[in-house]
């Protein structure tokens, strides 16, 4: 009964694994093939390879102008979560009130609203004050999603830090600002490197706000990427499977610097607190 039990459990991870997988693997394959072995009937997984893709995508000035504004837009919007987000986080895990879980709901609530709701009355206001098509306008406008994020996925994150080690800090003359930057934040680092991760792609892959908020200077990738649907009278599914690729590339190097950065900071708390 456990061999059967094991095996059932092997054969479900590699289930999922699979259909986890399979759509990554697929995407980076049709990036490499041309058009024709793209829309034939029968699946291709044998084929000769090209970089024509790629060349189609880098051979156009509007890749390296949507890859800097969302890597300057993304990172700016999502350092600024987590600087409004991470203590709003800590207060709300720590500072209970009867509104507390009011709040909460406020915050989630701007995670699931429509980003349609969101852009369309930011139009009005950044065209009035002259900021439409300006970093200013999408970074202010990506922080709603941002700092909200972060901010609730940070509570729980708070939530999990046991308040004897704070307590214990507390005794030993830490004062409350010390206690939250060398106490609470390195023990609840990973849960919030987590909430800085999924922030940061979610405001690097939001094309509705960009479309909508952006015409030429301040595009982003995901604006740029979209544009490729439109290249001629057939949809060029190998080059929007390389867009997809490029698109996925810089928000993994950036989160792992990041990890890297913050990994490195809270050590070095952690080791000061020790001492």
């Amino acid at each position: 009964m456990r061999l059967l039990k094991t095996a059932l459990g092997v054969v479900l991870l590699a289930f999922f694994t699979v259909a986890v997988m399979f759509p990554i693997v697929w995407t980076l394959l049709g990036s490499f093939k041309h058009l024709k072995d793209i829309v034939t009937t029968e699946p291709k997984f044998i084929f000769t390879p090209t970089l024509e893709n790629f060349a189609t995508i880098f051979r156009g000035a509007d890749i390296y102008k949507g890859l800097k504004n969302s890597l300057s837009i993304s990172c700016v919007a999502t350092v600024l979560g987590i600087v409004f987000g991470v203590p709003s986080a800590y207060v709300l895990s720590r500072y209970r009130t009867k509104r507390t879980n009011d709040i909460k709901f406020f915050i989630l609530s701007l995670r699931f609203m429509p980003p349609v709701a969101v852009a369309i009355p930011w139009i009005s206001i950044w065209l009035s004050l002259g900021l439409f098509d300006t970093y200013t306008a999408m970074i202010v406008t990506y922080l709603i999603m941002s700092i909200s994020t972060i901010a609730w996925m940070a509570v729980a994150a708070f939530d999990r830090v046991p308040v004897q080690v704070e307590e214990a800090a507390y005794v030993d003359g830490y004062n409350q600002y010390e206690i939250f930057f060398r106490v609470s934040l390195p023990v609840a680092f990973k849960s919030l490197l987590g909430a800085v991760a999924y922030a940061f792609v979610v405001v690097w892959n939001e094309l509705m706000i960009g479309l909508i908020l952006t015409a030429s200077k301040s595009t982003t990738l995901p604006v740029v990427a979209a544009g490729y649907t439109m290249m001629g009278k057939e949809v060029p599914w190998g080059v929007l499977n390389a867009a997809t690729v490029i698109l996925a590339i810089p928000p993994i190097l950036v989160l792992g610097v990041i990890a890297q950065f913050m990994n490195t900071v809270f050590k070095h708390k952690s080791g000061g607190m020790k001492g």
